[in-house]
C-alpha cells in the first residue's frame, strides 16, 4: 500500500486535526444524529455511555435526544463491528453492514446445522422477517411468534425464545431490520426500508471504498494496519479486499509522514491537516469511546501502554491534546480525575470540562483530583 509522501507533520498535528474532524477541539456544531455520522459508529452496547459520547461533542443537545432520534430515524442500530450493536445513521451506515455481510456468516456449516436453514433458504426467511414486520415493531419474543406460526420455522421457537441474538444479527447487516426502541426493557425489531432516510445496502465493491474514504475523513492519518483493524477484524473484511479497493482509490488518497511513520489522507484534508496547529484541549470521554476504539487502544500515540488495560476495561479517559492521559470516573455529585493532579498546566482546563461535563448531565459537580488510577477506574459517567 505504501506510496511516497507528499507532507510531513507531527503526531500532536495528526492528533489536532483528528480532534477537529471528530467534533472534540472544537466541539462542534452538529446534531447528535450529525455526531453519529461523523463517527461512522457509536457503540450502544451501554447507552449513558453512547449519548454521552455523541453529547460531549454538541455545543448544544438535550437529555435522551440520542434515543428520540431513534425513534424518529434519524439515527438507527445495528449489530456492526465486532458483533455488537451500534448506532449508525441511516444515509450512511449501509456501508459498513455490506462489508459485515460480505463473510455470510449464515452459510457456514455450523450455522446451517444448529438453525437448520440452508443458505437456499435465507431468501423466504428474510422475506417472512419483512413481512412480519409491516405492522410495526416487535421484540424479538414477539417476532418469534409470528414466524414459528409458519411450518417451515416452528423449529426457530425456542431460538427466539433465548433471544436470538445471534440470528438476528444477519437480518440487520442484511438490512432488513434494525434495532429499534425498547419496550419494557426488551429491544424491538423494525423494518429498516421504512425509514425514508435509510440509505440501502450497497454493493460491497461500493462500500469498500466508501468506508475507507469515511475512516480516514474521520479517523486519519491512518495506516494500512490502522484499516486492517477498523474494517478487517472490525467487520470481517477481507485483507486481499481492503488493498485493492485501498489501491482503486489511487490518487484520492495521499501519504504524509508522522514523525517516520507513512499515514494516508484523503486528499482534500492535507492541506488541513498540515496548518493544523496542537491541541492542548482537555476531554471526559466515555469508556469505549471512539477517539479511542477507531484507532485501537494498541496505537500508543492516543493510548499509552501504560493506561491501555484500563482504557480497555472501559474506564472513562481524560485526554490531553487527543492522547489519554488519565480517566475519570463520577459517584454522585464528585468527580474524580486521575493521572492530572501533577500536571498543574492541565488544572484549569480541567474544571473548564467538569463545568461542560456538569451541563451536559445538568447536575453540579466536585471536582477532585488524585494521582491514584484506581479510583477513576470505577463509576458511571451517566
Amino acid at each position: 500500500m505504501f506510496m511516497s509522501t507528499e507532507s510531513s507533520v507531527t503526531w500532536a498535528q495528526a492528533r489536532s486535526w483528528r480532534m477537529g474532524r471528530q467534533l472534540l477541539d472544537p466541539v462542534g456544531s452538529e446534531s447528535v444524529a450529525g455526531a453519529v455520522r461523523r463517527l461512522g459508529a457509536v457503540l450502544s452496547m451501554d447507552e449513558s455511555l453512547a449519548e454521552l459520547a455523541v453529547r460531549t461533542r454538541c455545543a448544544t443537545s438535550r437529555p435522551g435526544q440520542l434515543a428520540q432520534d431513534l425513534v424518529e430515524g434519524k439515527v438507527i442500530k445495528a449489530f456492526a463491528f465486532r458483533g455488537s450493536m451500534h448506532y449508525l445513521s441511516p444515509e450512511e451506515g449501509g456501508i459498513y453492514l455490506a462489508l459485515r455481510a460480505a463473510g455470510r456468516q449464515w452459510e457456514l456449516p455450523s450455522w446451517v446445522e444448529y438453525y437448520r436453514l440452508s443458505p437456499s433458504d435465507w431468501p423466504d426467511f428474510r422475506t417472512a422477517v419483512r413481512e412480519a414486520l409491516s405492522d410495526g415493531p416487535l421484540t424479538v419474543v414477539e417476532l418469534g411468534e409470528v414466524l414459528t406460526r409458519r411450518r417451515a420455522y416452528r423449529h426457530l421457537k425456542p431460538v427466539f425464545d433465548e433471544g436470538a441474538g445471534t440470528l438476528i444479527k444477519p437480518l440487520t447487516w442484511q438490512g432488513d431490520l434494525s434495532l429499534g426502541p425498547t419496550r419494557d426493557g426488551q429491544h424491538t425489531c423494525q423494518r429498516l426500508d421504512t425509514n425514508p432516510r435509510w440509505g440501502g445496502i450497497p454493493d460491497v465493491d461500493e462500500a469498500g471504498p466508501r468506508a475507507i474514504v469515511a475512516y480516514l475523513r474521520t479517523y486519519g492519518p491512518a495506516t494500512p494496519d490502522h484499516l486492517h483493524y477498523w474494517l478487517g477484524n472490525g467487520l470481517s473484511a477481507r485483507r486481499k479486499r481492503l488493498t485493492t479497493w485501498f489501491t482503486g482509490l489511487g490518487d484520492r488518497l495521499v501519504a504524509v509522514d508522522v514523525e517516520g511513520t507513512p499515514a494516508y489522507v484523503v486528499r482534500e484534508d492535507v492541506e488541513a491537516l498540515a496548518g493544523a496547529l496542537p491541541s492542548d484541549a482537555v476531554r471526559f470521554l466515555p469508556g469505549h469511546d471512539q477517539w479511542v476504539m477507531g484507532p485501537g487502544t494498541k496505537d500508543v500515540h492516543v493510548t499509552p501502554s501504560s493506561l491501555r488495560d484500563r482504557v480497555t476495561r472501559k474506564a472513562n479517559p481524560v485526554i490531553v491534546g487527543g492522547v489519554v492521559s488519565g480517566t475519570w470516573a463520577r459517584k454522585g455529585d464528585e468527580l474524580t480525575v486521575a493521572g492530572l493532579r501533577d500536571r498543574p498546566d492541565c488544572h484549569e482546563l480541567v474544571e473548564r470540562e467538569t463545568a461542560r461535563l456538569a451541563g451536559i448531565l445538568d447536575r453540579d459537580l466536585h471536582l477532585k483530583l488524585t494521582s491514584s488510577q484506581t479510583a477513576a477506574s470505577r463509576g458511571c459517567p451517566g
